[in-house]
């Protein structure tokens, strides 16, 4: 699989690696993200990459002298006895700009909790001791990797010249990547995300339904304990994560509906929550002009596609697949999977959406909204009806208000669905003195279309 997307990152960590002044540089992101993928895009021949493991001081110290040795012979013919003699060390033998990336950093953290006083020291020496390679220090957990330069009693706070967070390459890069047309590529990002290991996965297997049944759906499968994996690098508690989890991914989203899932007060989750949604494994979903803070109607999403399938489908037919039984679990693929590419068909919409040009007018922030609205109805009644809205933005200039419908089904009646849009929008109460624009998201080209749709192929374009 090529490599894709991170170019505005790229061109940044090239700039700073080539500054008069060496560069201090933190690298963070979710494991499998393409962090070290992204740094290896930029180091030279002539730079120095280690990536550690889980063992003990001395025997990281041994490794990393011998990787040095292939850039500075000889340098591992000597036994280091701490973190500081070895950087030092370097730094003598170092004649011209070069760059030493510790990969997984945390490990190392573990082992040797003063190693981030050490690199303090470093940093802040002058003159002769003055540090003379560029330092990058990457890791796959993210509450410790941000702690490292945010955190006011860390002795790096402050210290770092910049710090890339590593998020999910765009859906607009993932046919590319694949070779699909852009209804393949709305399908597949509803499952794999955009995380580039996963990409690969997929890349690597036959078919779709071969790199679901080999990866996900067996338990010899490389992501069958995916999740459990990802929050061990950010979470003591995985037990009660994984419950939170499971219960979010069986539909129950509001918080009052979840604590009693779990069996505790509310007030006991709003910490684990919190750290959930800071680590991009949640969302907080909040109608269109409340605010997430103070809404009473907010709702607990799994945020992301990988996530959200594998809680779906996975979790709940466990004893099915351990036992390799897994007629029940085709049987719910086959009937619940089309909703699930809706869902996340929505989500990329709402994304698309998002601080972009549509027709000459640029439009922030989207959003769902969901309440209850006086419709009138097919024979001329206004009743109070509940109403779902998939997506609503408002434009920059405060004039205009979007209205979207989102269909991943067959062919759509578009002057309809449009008609019927227009009629709720007349009782919603942020449109009022406003432009409205009704849009549809749509699978297919509806039948009447009204000229107001957007199909994959535009959604991909936007998503650049």
């Amino acid at each position: 699989m090529n490599f894709v997307d991170r170019d505005r990152e790229q061109k940044r960590l090239r700039e700073l690696l080539k500054a008069d002044n060496s560069s201090f540089i933190i690298v963070r992101g979710r494991r499998r993200i393409g962090k070290s993928a992204l740094v290896g895009r930029v180091l030279s021949e002539n730079d120095i990459y280690y990536e550690a493991d889980r063992t003990s001081v001395s025997n990281q110290l041994s490794e990393l002298s011998a990787v040095i040795s292939h850039r500075f012979p000889g340098f591992g013919d000597v036994i280091y006895k701490d973190w500081k003699t070895l950087l030092l060390t370097l730094n003598y033998r170092v004649t011209e700009r070069l760059t030493l990336c510790l990969d997984e950093f945390p490990y190392l953290a573990e082992e040797a909790p003063e190693l981030p006083s050490v690199i303090q020291w470093l940093l802040d020496q002058s003159n002769g001791n003055k540090l003379k390679y560029n330092l990058i220090l990457c890791g796959s957990s993210q509450q410790m990797m941000y702690d490292l330069t945010h955190d006011e009693t860390s002795p790096l706070y402050g210290r770092n010249d910049a710090d890339f967070k590593v998020g999910p390459i765009s859906i607009s890069y993932m046919g590319e990547a694949l070779g699909l047309n852009p209804e393949q590529t709305v399908t597949e990002y509803s499952l794999w995300g955009g995380v580039p290991r996963y990409w690969k996965l997929r890349e690597m297997a036959g078919s779709f339904a071969d790199a679901v049944g080999n990866n996900l759906l067996s338990s010899f499968g490389a992501l069958y304990e995916e999740p459990v994996r990802l929050f061990r690098d950010d979470i003591k508690d995985t037990v009660k994560t994984s419950t939170i989890m499971s219960i979010v991914g069986s539909g129950v989203h509001r918080l009052s509906e979840i604590a009693s899932r779990c069996g505790e007060p509310a007030t006991n989750l709003s910490r684990p929550l919190a750290k959930l949604v800071n680590l991009g494994y949640l969302e907080k979903d909040t109608p269109f002009g409340e605010s997430p803070k103070s809404s009473k109607k907010s709702l607990y999403r799994i945020a992301d596609p990988f996530l959200s399938f594998y809680y779906h489908f996975v979790v709940p037919n466990r004893s099915f697949i351990e036992l390799d039984r897994m007629e029940p679990v085709h049987s719910k693929l086959q009937i619940s999977l089309s909703s699930h590419i809706a869902y996340w068909w929505e989500h990329i919409c709402r994304d698309a959406v998002c601080g972009n040009v549509i027709d000459g007018i640029c439009y922030g922030e989207a959003r769902r909204w969901w309440g209850k609205l006086p419709v009138k109805g097919n024979e001329g009644k206004v009743e109070l009806r509940d109403v779902e809205l998939d997506i609503v933005a408002e434009s920059i200039d405060h004039s205009t208000i979007l209205i979207g419908e989102c269909k991943w089904t067959g062919r759509e009646n578009g002057r309809l669905l449009t008609n019927e849009l227009q009629e709720i929008a007349k009782s919603l109460p942020f449109t009022q003195g406003k432009r409205v624009v009704i849009k549809l998201f749509t699978k297919n080209p509806p039948v009447e279309d009204q000229g107001n749709t957007l199909l994959p192929s535009d959604i991909l374009k936007l998503s650049r």
